[in-house]
Order: C-alpha cells, then sequence, then structure tokens
C-alpha cells in the first residue's frame, strides 16, 4: 500500500487513476447490467480523493474522476461527437470537484467518529446535487444516473416509487461512502454498520410500507420495430416495413399500435398519401396508431419531431411536439460559438424546435397515453406530469440507430423500467432498430426485450394501475433534502470560519521570553 501511496506522488499518474476510478460505474449499467456493483464501485475513488495530500489535490481528483465518469456513460457518442465528448466531459466533470474536496475533509486523515456519520450524509447530498445541475436538458440530461443502475432489482423499484431515481442514487452513494469508511478508517466501523443497517431497514420499510399498484384491467398494445434499414430512399423503404409488419397485426384486438422515434420522415400534410395509408392501417386492424413524424411542418416553420395519432379517418388532432431537445444531435447550444461542432462530428445542421406543452392522447377504449420522445425517458419529472394528468399508459418513442453495437439501446430500454415504478403506470418503449421493451406498472419487465438484430412486431399484454405513488405526490422529496443537508453544512462551516476569525489564529512560534540580568553581574 505505502508503495502504492508513492507512486501516486506523481500528479500525471494520479490523474489517470483518477479518471480511471470515476469510470468505474459504468460497469453497473447495461450492457454490462452489473447491478450490484454499483454499491461499491465508487469506493476506490472516494479513497482516492480522501489520501489526497491537499484540499486543491482532492478537489482535481474529484473533478478528474468525474470526467472519468461522464466519458465512461457516454463513451457511444464518441463516434458522433468525436473529440467534443472529452470538452463536454471535462466541463461537466468539473461539477465533481466540490464533492472530491468534501470526501478529503470529511474522511481524510484520522476522521472522527462524527465527521465519518456527517460523511454519510453529505456526501450523498453532494453526489445528488450533481445529479441535479447536470439533469438540465441544455447540460446534456439525467443519462447515466447512477440510481438508474438498480432498473432490474425489485426492493430499488419499489424505492424509486417512494423517492424516485433520486432516492437510489442517494442510498447507492451512501453504502459506498459506508463501505469505504469501513475499508480505511477504524473510527469509522460502527458509523458505518449503522448506515449499512439503515439502508438496509429503509430497503424493507419501503418493501412493507409502500402501496402496490392495484392492477384494475389490461389492455393489448404492439409494438412495430421495422429493424435497421440504411442506404438511399432509406426513408421510404422503412415506411413500407412497417406498413408491412403492421398489417399482420390485423384481427389481434388490438387497444393500441406503437411506431418509434422518425417512423415517419415526411410532413403529412404534405404527403396525404402516407396519412392515407396509416389510415388504411388503422381500419384494417381496428385500432388507432401512435406514430412519429421527424420533418419540416407544413403548417409552421421549422423542423419538428412528433407524436402523432393516426386514427382509421387519418389525423386524430392528438399531437405531441418533443420539448427538450438532445443537445448537438439537435440542436447546438449558441451556435454562433460551438457550430463548428458540425465539422467535427454528427451535429444537427439545423436546430429542430420544441414543443410547449406535454399532452395526454385519448386513444379510444377508455384509455389514455402520455408520449414522451427519445431521451425525454431519462426525465423523471415529465412521466411524473404525465401521470398526475391522467395517463394511464407511458409510451416512448425512440431511435438508437446511429448507435447499434453500443451501449446505448440497453441502456436506453432500461430507463423505461424506474418511470414505470416512479409513476405506478406501465411503460411502453418502442423503437426503430431495438431494443424495444414493455413494462408493468411496478417496472417488472413484460414479454422478451426486442432486441437490435429483429425486424419484427409484437403484441403485449398490459395491465394497468391506477392510484397515486408517493413520488408522483411529493415529487423530488430527496433533492430537496439533499439540498438542505449542503445548505446546513455551509452554515456549520461558516460559523466555524467565524469563529477562527474572532479568535485568531494559533500562534506559530512560542513568545519570546525577556532575558533578566543577574544580581550578582549587576553587582560589579
Amino acid at each position: 500500500m505505502k508503495t502504492f501511496d508513492r507512486w501516486l506522488t506523481s500528479p500525471w499518474r494520479r490523474c489517470v487513476v483518477a479518471a480511471l476510478t470515476g469510470a468505474l460505474p459504468v460497469f453497473a449499467f447495461p450492457a454490462p447490467a452489473l447491478w450490484w456493483f454499483a454499491y461499491v464501485a465508487l469506493v476506490p475513488w472516494l479513497l482516492l480523493a480522501r489520501s489526497a495530500p491537499t484540499g486543491r489535490r482532492a478537489l482535481y481528483d474529484g473533478w478528474l474522476g468525474g470526467f472519468g465518469f461522464m466519458v465512461a456513460v457516454h463513451h457511444w457518442l464518441l463516434p458522433s461527437l468525436h473529440v467534443f465528448i472529452f470538452l463536454i466531459a471535462a466541463l461537466l466533470g468539473a461539477l465533481w470537484a466540490p464533492w472530491g474536496w468534501l470526501t478529503r475533509r470529511l474522511l481524510g486523515g484520522v476522521p472522527s467518529p462524527g465527521r465519518c456519520a456527517a460523511a454519510l450524509l453529505v456526501l450523498p447530498s453532494a453526489w445528488l446535487a450533481v445529479e441535479l445541475v447536470r439533469s438540465w436538458q441544455g447540460l446534456g440530461g439525467p443519462w447515466g444516473m447512477l440510481g438508474s443502475s438498480q432498473w432490474q432489482l425489485e426492493p430499488a423499484l419499489r424505492l424509486a416509487s417512494v423517492g424516485g431515481v433520486w432516492l437510489l442514487s442517494f442510498l447507492v452513494v451512501a453504502v459506498n461512502v459506508a463501505v469505504a469508511a469501513l475499508v480505511a478508517v477504524r473510527a469509522a466501523r460502527m458509523p458505518a454498520v449503522a448506515a449499512l443497517a439503515a439502508t438496509a431497514a429503509a430497503t424493507s420499510a419501503a418493501w412493507v410500507w409502500s402501496p402496490r399498484p392495484d392492477v384494475d384491467g389490461h389492455v393489448r398494445i404492439a409494438v412495430v420495430q421495422p429493424g435497421v434499414i440504411g442506404g438511399p430512399d432509406s426513408t421510404g423503404r422503412r415506411f413500407d416495413r412497417e406498413e408491412q409488419l403492421t398489417r399482420r397485426l390485423a384481427g389481434q384486438h388490438l387497444d393500441l399500435i406503437v411506431w418509434g422515434e422518425s417512423s415517419i420522415g415526411f410532413d403529412l400534410g404534405q404527403r396525404p398519401d402516407l396519412a392515407r395509408r396509416v389510415a388504411a392501417l388503422s381500419r384494417e386492424t381496428g385500432t388507432d396508431i401512435l406514430v412519429n413524424v421527424d420533418a419540416r411542418r407544413s403548417d409552421r416553420p421549422g423542423i419538428y419531431k412528433s407524436s402523432v395519432l393516426m386514427g382509421p379517418h387519418g389525423p386524430t388532432g392528438a399531437r405531441y411536439d418533443k420539448m427538450r431537445l438532445i443537445p448537438f444531435g439537435e440542436y447546438i447550444p449558441a451556435r454562433s460559438l460551438l457550430g463548428w461542432a458540425t465539422s467535427v462530428g454528427k451535429a444537427a445542421g439545423e436546430d429542430r424546435r420544441r414543443g410547449t406543452e406535454q399532452v395526454v392522447m385519448d386513444v379510444g377504449h377508455g384509455m389514455r397515453v402520455g408520449p414522451l420522445v427519445c431521451f425525454e425517458t431519462a426525465f423523471p419529472d415529465m412521466s411524473r406530469h404525465l401521470a398526475e394528468d391522467g395517463a394511464d399508459v407511458l409510451i416512448g418513442q425512440s431511435a438508437t440507430s446511429t448507435f447499434q453495437g453500443s451501449w446505448a439501446p440497453e441502456q436506453h430500454a432500461s430507463l423505461a423500467a424506474l418511470r414505470a415504478a416512479e409513476t405506478g403506470r406501465p411503460m411502453v418503449h418502442a423503437t426503430l432498430t431495438g431494443v424495444s421493451a414493455v413494462y408493468g406498472p411496478s417496472g417488472q419487465r413484460l414479454g422478451p426485450w426486442l432486441g437490435t438484430d429483429a425486424s419484427t412486431a409484437r403484441v403485449y399484454e398490459v395491465p394497468l394501475a391506477h392510484g397515486i405513488t408517493p413520488y408522483v405526490r411529493f415529487g423530488d422529496w430527496p433533492v430537496h433534502g439533499a439540498l438542505l443537508v449542503l445548505v446546513a453544512l455551509c452554515g456549520t462551516e461558516g460559523v466555524r470560519a467565524l469563529r477562527l476569525r474572532r479568535t485568531g489564529p494559533e500562534p506559530r512560534v512560542p513568545p519570546a521570553r525577556t532575558v533578566r540580568e543577574s544580581p550578582v553581574r549587576h553587582g560589579h
């Protein structure tokens, strides 16, 4: 251990180690999906920041660890953004610099049990503050929130219904802090064990106390996934394939058919022939079809990405325009300054226009659906608002064809499990090229995933549930609690600094002694 500590005295080596330790949590997310690894993945990063020789070095450890984390969870964007992804990761990684400093402040040296206990509350709160800031759509959105790695664990899904993905992130970080304290700080054993016991107790309490969605009906929803279709006229050939797959669904007594994001590449007002073909499919199958149009609109300026409900007579009038656009993928922030990104990657050549409000659509049969487009399924507040507005089923329309062969399709599909558990509403995640998935109102997976190699249409029996989960009722209360903890910490540190200023610093050298003359010498 001492040899390793000496090896870390090189600043460049320490920078590399910090970035690598920050990247470790990526293995807890799909595709590896090692959910259990999330509970120890932060320990090396915590131990590194704790051992920083100075507070300034701890800031760098936090920053570089955040850089490694952001690159790792967004590595699939590299073919699209190229070197730009490293610039974005460096900017957003700076959000973790205070987290590194706080780790050293609370766990560094030989901390008292009180400091260790404070770390178990403060460090998870500081992590939530970072996730809150980077969840802003203009900074890329909440992709890779640590709590979302727990999407396949039933107790975690139950906790999500109480406090959303935020509560899961808090508890995962708290467990990591407790493990790091057990490993490195002997005085912290009692607080660490108490924190682990409290986490287990909270999970058990949520298991027993949190209300379970009561199933009060079923609907049959079909997902149409045409698969990868490239080459010339890919837009037209994709529509032909979707039409072919949808026609096979006739006679199956469906309540809704869902196509993926950008399933129609032409404005239906300018292409009435396409609108007539979809309407004919609605008549053949006996149900409405939710398509997604990615085109320049004929009734207003600009390109929109819109969920459009089609019935037997054409568009029903229900339409949702995507509100939260992907930075660089669908618009370029501060294009006058960053427009050069189009020359180094696949950034948007023209900014798409935003919608202004979320929409709940009545698809008949007494069922109402709330559509979300692409990475909007990563935002817990959007699905929560749809549930508040009366949606019976959440619908996510996505297209990850650009990222085939990466971990992105699986990770995107897993997010719907969290949104379903948080709201107590089933969620359908329909894509063009996979992975498509459907989840019940408790977040449980229904039927098989449609992988990236599938070109098919599949019918899912979807249970319906109503009622309000604690998360829908109370919102992002774990975030509010975390911010209060950080405000209290700032107040405590401010009072401490004020006391030190009043009492003055300790003297650095002993006071000078007065030398008196000897009486004998004076007599001479």
